[in-house]
């Protein structure tokens, strides 16, 4: 079926002619692996205590994918142009023996692996993930006011235990280290000038988010929502700005550098300048659905065709079909009443 309504963007000029691309001419590049559905944060924006609590089911070990299932799945993505594998969760690092992951994924050919986290288990695990063959690492970070912090983390954990992290990832070699922060209004947004200010001079680079209606238990308001043009003005206004390229075809933060050579800070804006339209994201979840948004109500099940002894030309063939069925532009058609009217998947299950 064709959508004259938004006709497909020609492919960027990177992409060959053999690229699996999706219904809008967007290809694939990019898979984010959730492996593990747990967090030892309840924030408030994704994992609310009121639904995330003692007594909350998650998901028995027997339907988390295996890291040889993990593997296998990245390598056939690999096969069809992924050049970028990024292990998210819940939070990553609660998965046991996640440098072993990290060392079977290193021998799918041709990909850089990176990990998102909340930085909480990197002073145990930065250089064990580093050695494994991890090449990067993106620390969530909302505030450096340690009553801020704590509260949107909601479990009391303190602003000096992720910066130890931070360190930890830049001594094993995993800098320049992103750094995300979601703002959201009359929470935290009167902290974004120390956070910016803080990782000014160092090869780190901060990236505010603006809040997103991501899953269905976070409350999300349009009118919670900061502008990025309000943060950028807010930084320039302190500490000069201007702006910088993209580094490639569907990087997800718009980059500004500091005019004094102070470093780069992004700010990433799904809900007031959408990027859907060069999106390239595809996103395993912890127990093996294949999402191709975000914000998706369902999954295509990779699991059980896995597990019922399926071939890698079988498996292919329902990636192959799940792509260039994709025409997911959610961001581009959000209005203040979308996130009541639709079921989207939580991002514990899917990652960021």
């Amino acid at each position: 079926m064709t959508h004259p309504e938004f006709d497909a963007p020609e492919p960027p000029a990177e992409v060959s002619a053999s690229s699996l691309l999706d219904a809008l001419g967007r290809p694939l590049h990019d898979l984010r692996i959730s492996v593990t559905d747990r967090c030892n944060f309840r924030c408030r924006y994704c994992m609310p205590k009121e639904v995330f609590g003692p007594d909350f089911a998650f998901l028995p070990r027997s339907e988390v994918l295996a890291f040889e299932e993990i593997t296998r799945v990245a390598r056939l993505f690999a096969e069809r142009g992924v050049r970028k594998l990024r292990l998210t969760g819940g939070e990553p690092t609660l998965r046991a023996q996640l440098p072993s992951l990290v060392a079977m994924l290193r021998e799918v050919p041709d990909v850089d692996i990176a990990m998102t986290t909340n930085g909480t288990m990197l002073r145990a695990l930065a250089q064990p993930l580093a050695d494994a063959g991890l090449d990067r690492v993106t620390v969530s970070l909302d505030s450096l006011d340690d009553p801020t912090f704590r509260a949107m983390n909601d479990m009391d954990f303190p602003v000096a235990l992720v910066l130890e992290g931070i360190a930890a990832a830049e001594r094993a070699g995993l800098a320049p280290v992103k750094v995300n922060a979601v703002v959201r209004r009359g929470v935290n947004d009167h902290t974004v000038l120390a956070l910016a200010e803080h990782f000014r001079g160092t090869p780190h680079i901060v990236r505010f988010i603006e809040f997103m209606d991501v899953g269905t238990t976070n409350g999300w308001q349009m009118d919670e929502v900061v502008p990025a043009s309000a943060l950028v003005a807010a930084i320039d206004a302190r500490f000069p700005l201007e702006p910088v390229e993209a580094n490639y075809t569907g990087e997800v933060a718009q980059r500004y550098r500091y005019r004094d050579g102070a470093g780069e800070v992004g700010f990433i804006t799904s809900v007031t300048q959408p990027f859907c339209s060069t999106c390239t994201r595809a996103r395993l979840s912890a127990e093996g659905g294949l999402y191709t948004c975000l914000f998706a109500g369902e999954g295509t099940d990779l699991r059980g065709p896995l597990r019922a002894g399926a071939t890698d030309a079988d498996l292919g063939a329902i990636i192959d079909g799940t792509w260039r069925a994709r025409t997911d532009r959610y961001s581009e058609l959000r209005t203040a009443q979308t996130p009541g009217s639709r079921k989207r998947v939580e991002m514990s299950y899917i990652g960021g």
